[in-house]
Order: structure tokens, then sequence, then C-alpha cells
């Protein structure tokens, strides 16, 4: 029996250009916004058996405006970025740009001192083989940052994938099959 499991991408707390690493902050108005206007497409997705989502606040707040009553789950945590948490991209490259080099070019540094970019894939990669099979689905809300990890780990792309994938907040992914053996399902728009 196969899993079918729809990863929904966290409302925004901040505009792209403020998005900091391994961001705890709350949704911000423009994020209650866009999910007053996703709702419609989006609240389906809770009639899943299964519930869950990241453990940040904006997840947290997404799963539950959307009517989902997610179950957070810590393996759906953000990348931990060790000394460049709550920093912007621009931030960090200003002062440590060799580091952030190293940390694009390489998956497996972590010149943050946090976690290597293929250790958090796997980490998501785990969390998506464990999931039980069930007659229905799964729905999980989680930063853009998880899901892009679960499309790459699903698809079995090289790690450097991870930075030419864009989620956009509320976008949606449904990936199906087994442990190991994943498919991408895109779904037909409307009309």
């Amino acid at each position: 029996m196969s899993v079918r499991v729809s990863l929904v991408a966290a409302a925004r707390s901040s505009s792209l250009l403020a998005e900091r690493f391994d961001d705890d902050r709350p949704l911000d108005r423009a994020g209650w916004h866009e999910v007053q206007l996703a709702a419609q497409a989006l609240v389906p997705l809770g009639a899943a058996e299964l519930r869950y989502c990241s453990p940040t606040a904006r997840s947290r707040a997404t799963g539950e405006a959307l009517g989902y009553a997610p179950m957070a789950q810590p393996a759906l945590r953000d990348c931990d970025m060790g000394r460049w948490r709550g920093l912007t991209l621009s931030d960090v490259a200003a002062r440590e740009p060799a580091a952030v080099d190293a940390w694009l070019a390489d998956p497996r540094s972590a010149p943050h001192g946090g976690e290597p970019l293929l250790a958090f894939i796997t980490r998501i990669g785990g969390w998506l083989d464990t999931r039980p099979a069930c007659e229905g689905s799964i729905v999980a809300v989680a930063e853009p940052a998880v899901v892009r990890a679960a499309l790459v780990y699903a698809l079995g792309a090289p790690p450097s994938t991870y930075w030419n994938v864009d989620v956009r907040p509320l976008s949606t992914i449904t990936l199906t099959g087994l442990p190991g053996r994943w498919s991408l399902r895109l779904e037909a728009g409307p009309g």
C-alpha cells in the first residue's frame, strides 16, 4: 500500500528579503492575508487521516488557520543553521563570504556550526520514509526549506538541486509511494 503525503509550505512571516535563517517568527499580516486567500483551495487537505506541521510558529499558525489541527513533528523542523540563526543571507554573506561559498558548494559542509544540507535532506527523507501506510492521505504544513528538502529526497536528485527549487508560501506538492520509492504528483488546475 502506498502513502500519499501532501506538503503545504507555511505562509509568510516576513518578506523574502527579510527571511532569516532558522526563523521562528509568527505569521505577519501578509501571511494571514495569504492564508485567507488560499483557504478555499487548501482546506480540503484537512480531511487527511494524519495532519502534521513543523514546530515553528508560522507552520503551526498556518495549519490551525486552515483548520487542520496539526500535530507538531520535531523531525519537520527547519535546517539547524547554528550561529547563523536569526541572520539573513545578506548579513552572513557580508560577514563570512568564504563560509557562505563553502556552504553553497558542498552539501556536507556546515561552516555555521549547525546541520549540513545533506543531513537536513536525509532527516526530512527519513520522516517521509517512516510515514505509516494508511487508506487515506497525510498532510503536513512545513517551512518552504523542508518542502524543498522533501522534493530533493523524493526525486533522488543530487543535493545541489536544493538550490534550484523555489517553494512559495502556501504552495502544495503531493508525494506518493513507499519508503525509498517516491513520486511527485502534480494536480491538474481548475478548469
